[in-house]
């Protein structure tokens, strides 16, 4: 149930051209990053190359402006739209850009363009021009041009380049199958020129065939390649066969449309052509003249690239080409000879490196995407807004971990209080025990992450285990992905709630554990899962304030700092009450060497049996809550010498820390960890006797380096353990590595 981000292109067709090109590269590269990639069009020479890279291909008439294709275009998009569901759509050139504005605001589903050169502003044209929520430019002039005529605010576009494969356009790329195929001998010079031969493209063509022959005289055996098809291809070849039969041999090829063009441009000495085409030979490494329909920029040199950037590599705006001016600069490049070909290969193929890789045009289109497309979202279960600093640090731990995987990801607790959770951590939050906003929550999220904590156990009550049930079940039944996320299982003592749980939790889509002991139970119960992993509690991955914070917040409450102190931290139980005074007296003991500070890690539950124990000691104590921030308990817990806690949380903060704890284990969970964490147990409140408890206490100071070194050996594992967590979340997410901060 893995989901992956869904683009769509639409563009008129994928005939050769540089815009076509531009949507191939960019397609194939986000295909390989991982996204679903769709591409509807009229079809062409590009086509097989794209469904060769897993890009899926749609058909549309969307190359002709008349009413009755447009319909039917219309009617094709909405369809795939429909169907697929993008994650955002992406328009190239008019008419797409125009159909898709219209289906947009039918459909709402996020929408971008790209400008790949300037269109007629005029008239009737202007009102079949959408630029969508974001647009994409080829070049600053582009960007311009967009605010000039539309008045599309600088803040809403984004410059591109026109990313090059520098592996598939290469020197490396031998162009000897090109020249076998066309008769050109391996040993003759050869001036190339890639271009679609539309009236509209092909000025460079055409001045480069009217001055083939005065070129051929100077350069005896010269051979000139011209690779395109378009509606002037016929005039043009007409043209070439009269220069060839006064030249007595086959001076002009022109094979028509390829797909081959890196061993088009590899065929060639020298190139001619502009845009895309010229970048594609630059990385080639091939020295080139820039010119084309708008202009002429003359032979490439490190002194015109900044004006050739400025433009996009298209000769906006400089002086028109003729046939002289090409024939000129063509026979000074010819007779400057192979070395200075080599050297200025050389350097135009350090330009595409240093401005124009497809990752980097990938990546400025991504960025547009995120501007536009909906987050996912996920929603997370568990014991949320009951202000216990444990729960609440796992929910802290897995949002601040989630938003450094990826800022596209929208968390949604079940929350007992959804304005403190939001209020407090950031979180947006519905009601926990609101069926219809559950369900309504969950429907409209793309996944459900059940924990962390230990949310399957029936020790409190069959009721909880119903509710946490029930959550996952109203996922599965939407269909969405779920993960256990770091779980803590059991006790699960009924039969009925076993089968319930494995039931359940047998249909889960991955499962973490934070123990060993939680993986055992559930085995036990029968869940044989093939994506069940024991990871560690996520609280591992937090950190606490810094000391000199934490001193100050004792400081402020009047704690004093002049000796070693014990942290405390203790919750009610079955037995507790019948033990208090032994707790009491164990305290007063402790009180002789250290400053006992009771923690408050649930508001205001644990405040009732910390003030039971304080009213029976007769040594002063002292006590510290910190509501909603778990990182100034951890860093408070940082100063202690020891810590003594019935929580399972505040051992994991003291782990964290490095500082040695011995626990009072209430519940199988904090045994559980204590072993692995290889901590010191005080037995069970039932158990416990102030005796113990001390002799316990002095075998930990005695030995304190090395239980603190046992945990900065620990903590640090347990950690990466537990960060393996979001890579398990971000798979289900169908997060792809550029989605991922």
């Amino acid at each position: 149930m893995e989901q992956k981000r869904t683009i769509l292109m639409a563009t008129m067709g994928l005939d050769i051209g540089g815009a076509e090109t531009h949507i191939v590269e960019l397609s194939k590269q986000l295909r390989r990053w991982g996204y679903d990639v769709i591409v509807v069009s009229n079809g062409g020479v590009y086509e097989e190359e794209l469904t060769q890279a897993g890009v899926r291909c749609f058909h549309a008439p969307m190359h002709r402006r008349s009413p009755v294709p447009m319909l039917k275009s219309l009617f094709a998009l909405r369809r795939i739209i429909k169907a697929e569901r993008p994650d955002v759509v992406h328009a190239h050139a008019r008419i797409p850009g125009f159909l898709c504005g219209i289906l947009h605001r039918l459909m709402k589903f996020p929408f971008v363009t790209t400008a790949h050169w300037v269109f007629d502003a005029g008239g009737a044209l202007r009102f079949l021009t959408n630029w969508g929520q974001r647009t994409i430019a080829v070049s600053d002039d582009i960007k311009d041009y967009l605010w000039d005529n539309y008045q599309i605010p600088g803040d809403r576009v984004t410059v591109t380049i026109n990313g090059i494969d520098t592996e598939k356009f290469s020197p490396a790329v031998s162009g000897q199958a090109v020249r076998a195929e066309l008769g050109i001998p391996a040993d003759a010079v050869c001036v190339c020129c890639v271009s679609r031969l539309d009236d509209s493209r092909a000025l460079a063509a055409r001045h480069l065939i009217a001055a083939a022959p005065e070129l051929a005289k100077r350069h005896p055996g010269l051979r000139v390649l011209i690779a395109g098809g378009g509606d002037v291809y016929d005039e043009l070849k007409a043209q070439a066969d009269a220069a060839n039969q006064a030249a007595g041999y086959p001076l002009l090829h022109l094979p028509g449309a390829r797909t081959d063009i890196n061993e088009i441009v590899a065929a060639g000495d020298v190139f001619v052509g502009v845009s895309r085409a010229a970048l594609e030979a630059m990385a080639a490494a091939k020295p080139v003249i820039i010119a084309g329909n708008e202009g002429y920029h003359s032979i490439f040199t490190p002194d015109k690239l900044e004006e050739a950037k400025l433009g996009n590599f298209c000769c906006r705006g400089l002086p028109m080409c003729t046939p002289e001016s090409l024939l000129a600069d063509a026979d000074a490049l010819l007779s400057a000879g192979p070395e200075t070909w080599k050297q200025q290969g050389a350097y135009n193929r350090q330009v595409i490196f240093d401005h124009y890789s497809v990752a980097r045009m990938t990546e400025d289109a991504l960025s547009v995407y995120r501007q536009v497309w909906r987050k996912r979202t996920a929603v997370i279960s568990g014991y949320y807004g009951y202000h216990n600093l444990g729960d609440d640090a796992i929910l802290l731990s897995i949002r601040r971990r989630l938003a450094r995987l990826s800022g596209d990801v929208e968390l949604v607790a079940l929350s007992n209080s959804p304005e403190s959770t939001l209020a407090e951590y950031g979180v947006n939050a519905v009601k926990r025990f609101s069926v219809g906003q559950v369900r309504r929550a969950i429907r409209q999220a793309d996944l459900l992450i059940s924990g962390g904590g230990s949310l399957l156990q029936d020790r409190t009550s069959t009721r909880s285990i119903l509710y946490y049930l029930f959550v996952i079940r109203t996922a599965l039944h939407y269909n969405k992905p779920v993960m256990l996320y770091a779980n803590g299982i059991g006790p699960v003592t009924k039969p009925t709630n076993r089968r319930r749980v494995r039931d359940v939790v047998s249909r889960a889509d991955a499962i973490t554990l934070r123990d060993g002991d939680s993986l055992a139970e559930l085995q036990a119960m029968g869940v044989d899962h093939p994506r069940m992993t024991v990871t560690a509690d996520p609280v591992f991955t937090l950190n606490g304030i810094p000391p000199e914070q934490a001193k100050k917040r004792l400081l402020d409450e009047q704690i004093p700092l002049d000796q070693p102190i014990l942290a405390v931290s203790m919750r009610q139980s079955a037995h507790i009450a019948g033990r208090l005074d032994e707790l009491a007296a164990f305290c007063d003991k402790a009180a002789q060497t250290h400053t006992v500070l009771f923690i408050i890690m649930q508001t205001p539950d644990d405040r009732a049996v910390t003030e039971d124990i304080r009213a029976r000691m007769t040594a002063r104590s002292y006590t510290f809550a910190s509501p909603g921030e778990p990182e100034t308990m951890m860093g408070v817990i940082a100063l202690c010498d020891a810590v003594f806690s019935m929580r399972l949380h505040t051992v994991i903060f003291a782990a964290k820390e490095r500082v040695p704890v011995m626990g009072l284990v209430y519940d199988p969970k904090v045994q559980s960890y204590l072993e692995l964490l290889g901590m010191p147990s005080c037995g069970t409140p039932a158990d416990f006797s102030a005796e113990t408890g001390q002799t316990v206490l002095t075998g930990l100071l005695q030995n304190r380096a090395e239980y603190a070194a046992r945990l900065s050996e620990l903590a640090p594992r347990l950690e990466a353990a537990a960060g393996e967590n979001e890579q398990v979340l971000a798979q289900l997410l169908g997060l792809t590595e550029q989605e991922q901060i």
